[in-house]
């Protein structure tokens, strides 16, 4: 480091160096999500393709050597001269940041694909990158070495590579038969740029395959896994075919959580718009110049007995998570339809002066919301939000007027499902109003107010919720030692016993007349489900402490099902913890007058390491090293030393990074059905050792 600082200091990166430089700004991040990232931008491009028309099966192969391939039978990717740069088309698209035909040229009416940098920053983090492409009887090959054109010596992506001194060459290697087009990309990945425990994750790429399926109806993807896991005794390649041609209608079925209210309607329609955008003009410069764009909407809708909201939106076939102005539209349309329908059924329904909110609407909501057009302004390369705004009053009017015609209809279903529809609304409206009253007539009283929180919870002397902990404890012997342990100005303890209700199977009802549940709840003072309101929290940080047994662990995935399906935005905020209490407690004896020094272990791995350790330095340890079974086996100083004290415990935060995913995953390990948790018990066997069980 060095004061000066002058013109010298500054570097200019070209090409593809600034992607292997700051690979995070273009792909989001170096672990498996950037890895997958880096395979949708390949799949995408051959998505784009059959959303124009063009081609009709996509497979998408994991190979044993860690690569992946992508093959369609699309239009093929051009390989003739780009006149401007005097590069192949092929070469043009991989080595040139911000080329591509998506750039509103005429090749594309809408695409997922808009800044021409997808497969260009998957070439710039690949060790190795193989393209072939099928165009005029012929098939055009090129391959690249992070990114650099030039030829390997055979298949695998350490053999010898010559890169092209002068001009670079594509290849034609091979006939392809009259009429055949395509392209296949093959590509491994970068083990400089990517952390070592990335990888391709199967299911994630089968739930965006068949996402994708449902998008583009007609459209077949094929997925194909030839690694075989550690362990696996599974012989040959996982092979499985996605295709819906029913469209979203099929997919908000399949997204569906509960039994129907309303069937699936499904809203379509377009509307034009103007908006002014550069244009590349022949000579080459860009002209701003003023276009008329239409935009396609399609919606599928339906309504369930349940509370759960499960809405997707989607941008030319890209998820858009976060929302947008397409987004917006829609819920501004529903907002503004069912209230005009409440209002003219005021007298039937006994609605009163009471006015729907979003919730009321959204409670048992299955959407399936996209919109096709040019171009659409997303922010940032990893097309999270749409921008556009004039897309926000076209989603609006063709939901207000295809929602309109439905409760307008003469037919007996659509009379009926809107009436039930519109009893529904107003019946999680009135339960909200209800809980909203409940609240305020039973205002939150703190410790020494109240006479109504459990006998059993033992509670702190802070008001300070900020700094204030309640650990929920497995059993009675260990409330008795965590008594002594504790802080008792900040910590407060409730005690449980054994296996609460598993309320990923149970009923609502179930669940409030349970009393560990209920007094869990009550404890925390901030209600349940839809109610739950995070302010009222009473505790800052929720820590979970069991036996580090097998038993512990079950505990702890059952209060843990407790908190994400009833006080999820506790788990959200990051305020729900595990505690760790140790596994063994080592006596090291040192040599003359100095004391023994005791040291605690977390893991088999770690006893072993310092047991390793203190041998190589001469010393001995106390025979036999004790085994923790329950935190009742602990007395007070060492539980508040390993597990309580701030200052030398140690907390795992539980987090919540894919609602989605960790719905799945409560939903497989507590759910009701069997057949699933079995084949996964029997799938995961491997990876449990004998000798980890308590027996």
């Amino acid at each position: 480091m060095t004061a000066e600082y002058s013109a010298h200091h500054l570097q200019v990166l070209e090409g593809l160096e600034a992607v292997r430089k700051r690979p995070g700004m273009y792909i989001g991040s170096t672990d498996s999500r950037g890895l997958m990232h880096c395979l949708w931008e390949i799949i995408d491009n051959s998505v784009d393709e059959a959303l124009g028309g063009h081609g009709s099966r996509i497979d998408i192969v994991l190979h044993t050597d860690g690569s992946v391939e992508v093959r369609d039978r699309a239009r093929g990717i051009p390989v003739d001269i780009e006149p401007r740069t005097g590069l192949s088309g092929v070469e043009v698209v991989f080595t040139k940041l911000h080329a591509g035909g998506k750039f509103g040229g005429g090749s594309y009416a809408a695409s997922g694909g808009l800044h021409g940098v997808g497969a260009s920053v998957v070439n710039a983090l690949s060790e190795r990158l193989d393209v072939d492409v099928d165009r005029n009887g012929k098939t055009w090959s090129m391959s690249f070495h992070r990114g650099e054109p030039g030829v390997f010596a055979n298949g695998a992506p350490t053999s010898t590579f010559t890169p092209f001194e002068t001009n670079s060459e594509l290849r034609v290697t091979g006939r392809a038969a009259k009429g055949v087009t395509g392209t296949r990309i093959r590509y491994w990945a970068d083990r400089q740029i990517f952390t070592k425990d990335a990888a391709f994750n199967l299911e994630e790429l089968a739930q965006r395959a068949r996402q994708t399926a449902f998008l583009v109806p007609g459209l077949e993807i094929v997925v194909r896994d030839e690694r075989r896991a550690d362990g696996s005794t599974a012989a040959g390649p996982v092979e499985t075919t996605y295709r819906y041609d029913g469209g979203i209608s099929e997919f908000a079925e399949f997204l569906a959580p509960d039994a129907a209210v309303t069937d699936t309607w499904r809203l379509t329609g377009s509307g034009t718009f103007t908006e002014t955008v550069p244009v590349l003009q022949p000579t080459g410069a860009m002209v701003p110049t003023q276009v008329e764009r239409e935009c396609h909407v399609d919606i599928a809708l339906r309504w369930g007995t349940g509370y759960d909201t499960v809405s997707r939106s989607f941008v030319n076939i890209i998820a858009t998570p976060k929302g947008g102005t397409h987004q917006q539209g829609f819920e501004q349309g529903l907002m503004k339809v069912l209230r005009a329908q409440v209002e003219q059924n005021a007298r039937r329904l006994k609605v009163g002066t009471d006015k729907l909110e979003k919730d009321d609407i959204l409670a048992g909501m299955t959407a399936v919301l996209t919109v096709r057009l040019p171009e659409p302004q997303f922010e940032g390369q990893t097309k999270e939000v749409l921008g556009t705004p004039a897309v926000r009053q076209i989603v609006n009017n063709v939901l207000t007027s295809e929602l309109m015609a439905r409760f307008a209809s003469p037919k007996r279903d659509d009379k009926s499902q809107t009436a039930l529809l519109l009893d529904k609304v107003v019946a999680e409206m009135k339960a909200r109003i209800s809980a909203r009253t409940h609240k305020e007539t039973q205002r939150r009283k703190n410790a020494l107010e109240s006479s109504s929180l459990p006998a059993k919870l033992v509670d702190c002397r802070s008001s300070d919720v900020a700094h204030s902990e309640l650990f929920i404890v497995e059993g009675d012997s260990a409330l008795g030692t965590a008594k002594l342990a504790r802080n008792s100005e900040f910590q407060a303890l409730l005690p449980i016993r054994g296996k609460i209700l598993n309320v990923q199977k149970a009923s609502v009802s179930d669940m409030l007349s349970n009393a560990e549940c209920a007094s869990i709840i009550q404890v925390i003072g901030a209600g349940s489900g839809r109610s739950f309101d995070l302010d009222a929290a009473r505790y800052g940080k929720v820590i979970l402490m069991s036996d580090a047994d097998v038993d512990g662990a079950h505990i702890r995935t059952l209060l843990l099902t407790l908190f994400f399906r009833y006080m999820r935005p506790l788990v959200e905020a990051g305020r729900v913890f595990a505690a760790v209490p140790p596994l063994h407690r080592v006596i090291v004896m040192n040599p003359g007058t100095k004391p023994n020094e005791t040291i605690y272990t977390y893991s088999e791995p770690e006893l072993h390491t310092l047991l390793t350790k203190v041998t190589k330095s001469g010393r001995r340890w106390h025979e036999p090293v004790q085994r923790y079974k329950g935190l009742g086996e602990m007395d007070a100083d060492q539980l508040a030393t390993t597990t309580m004290d701030r200052g030398g415990r140690l907390l795992r935060r539980v987090r919540l990074e894919d609602a989605e995913t960790a719905g799945r995953i409560f939903e497989l390990l507590m759910g009701n059905e069997v057949a699933p948790r079995r084949e996964f018990i029997v799938e995961s066997s491997h990876r449990l050792s004998r000798e980890s069980i308590d027996a």
